[in-house]
């Protein structure tokens, strides 16, 4: 008799090829598929949300009492969590995708040659996008509906711990979407949440042609080092606020509670905070202060400690960390140079931001700090799709081929090249 996990390993990896097969013949459709037919399928995936919801939320919540039993943090039950408001955010989302312009078909450039061919890039969908993800429901509406309007089959895998959740999602959306008159197999879940569907995906070369990961560290790497299929990495989010010498200190302690406290548990919440010594005895008491009664932990620099010595000793390792928690590491440095070489020694090239009344210092800072997005005078949570302008996001793009920063509309197309002749042979 074969051993159980020789079958289980070969029940999900046919499952995978399955729902790829699928999701490539989906594709060819979708890819010639009309802007209206999509967007009247965006409209019907948005009211279906709101119509079933209870259904979705019923699921939601039995995700949400076993992550309890599990003993996720609080800021992980807050990213697995759906309420009323956040499903009329993700129904609101596909609206402003509705009134976005289609990328498929843009024509990107033309020229003519000296022999007389006209040559021209046009944008066409990718094909057939993968997105595997952690604890996030709202990620399984944006990847779909970003995926669709750009004329691209989607294949989800989702966290175990959203696995109800996403079900119910998928279910409400896929039967919206081929009402519209999508094909069936645009959307497609793996409900297998076992490692061997995970690896089965990343290795599913015949029917995917691209794989974007989203979540924490582990995931992201695990993806990077397994996957055959390309990958377009996102989403570690080491982020910092400099705090300049010159700094409005109000609007600085206002940036730094939002960026670290509104939302902690994603990957555009700051994890460390570095203030120029020149005001660091008037500041840091008073920023600890404000950290501490929002709840957040705070570890520091021995020159921290010294202003405030209630707070803990952070180690080397900290400076690298994505807590994803009420947790901040603070450090006094010595002015601008000192910020972004530590910047870009121990971020992750998602999300950074100077406070500072300084010019000049605002434009070093811009120019030399390498990161996908790169703020002055403002909080680091707006490196969001929709805060962009792109109705939702895939994820955002830390690394620096084909896609960075909040992945939109035009992110997940590729480059036709159309060649017009008259006769012309090479000679």
């Amino acid at each position: 008799m074969r051993p159980v996990e020789e079958v289980r390993e070969e029940t999900s990896v046919e499952e995978v090829k399955k729902k790829g097969r699928a999701a490539k013949a989906a594709s060819r459709i979708l890819a010639t598929l009309p802007t209206p037919v999509k967007d009247r399928a965006l409209a019907g995936m948005a009211e279906a949300l709101l119509q079933k919801q209870e259904e979705i939320l019923a699921a939601n919540r039995l995700d949400v009492e076993e992550g309890k039993a599990k003993g996720l943090s609080a800021a992980l039950l807050d990213r697995l969590t759906l309420n009323p408001a956040r499903i009329r955010s993700m129904a609101e989302g596909l609206k402003v995708l509705m009134a976005l312009p289609d990328p498929v078909g843009e024509v990107v450039a033309m020229w003519k040659r000296p022999n007389g061919l006209r040559i021209g890039q046009v944008r066409v969908p990718l094909g057939v996008i993968g997105i595997i993800y952690e604890a996030r429901p709202n990620v399984t509406v944006d990847a779909a509906a970003l995926a669709l309007k750009a004329g691209n089959a989607v294949i989800l895998k989702g966290g175990s711990e959203a696995i109800n959740s996403n079900k119910a999602i998928v279910k409400v959306l896929m039967e919206a979407a081929t009402a519209a008159g999508l094909p069936e197999g645009s959307i497609q879940l793996i409900e297998d949440t076992s490692r061997a569907a995970a690896t089965a995906l990343m290795k599913l070369n015949e029917y995917l042609d691209v794989l974007i990961p989203r979540g924490g560290a582990g995931l992201i790497k695990a993806v990077v080092e397994n996957a055959t299929v390309p990958v377009i990495e996102t989403g570690v989010g080491n982020c910092h606020v400099y705090v300049d010498g010159s700094a409005d200190q109000e609007m600085a302690r206002r940036i730094v509670i939002n960026a670290k406290c509104s939302r902690p548990g994603v990957c555009n919440a700051i994890e460390n905070l570095l203030v120029d010594e020149a005001i660091a005895e008037e500041f840091i008491p008073v920023i600890v202060r404000d950290l501490m009664a929002a709840g957040v932990e705070v570890r520091g620099c021995p020159r921290v400690r010294a202003l405030v010595p209630e707070v803990k000793v952070a180690t080397e390792e900290d400076w690298s960390t994505e807590y994803l928690d009420y947790i901040i590491a603070v450090k006094v440095v010595a002015g601008l140079d000192e910020a972004i070489q530590h910047i870009n020694t121990y971020g992750t090239h998602h999300s950074e931001a100077i406070v500072t009344e300084n010019y000049s210092h605002a434009q070093r800072f811009l120019e030399e700090v390498d990161a996908a997005a790169v703020y002055v005078n403002a909080s680091t949570r707006f490196t969001d799709g929709f805060e962009f302008g792109f109705g939702a996001e895939i994820g955002i793009s830390t690394q620096k081929l084909h896609a960075r920063g909040p992945m939109g509309l035009k992110e997940l197309t590729t480059i036709k090249y159309i060649i017009y002749g008259n006769g012309q042979v090479r000679e």
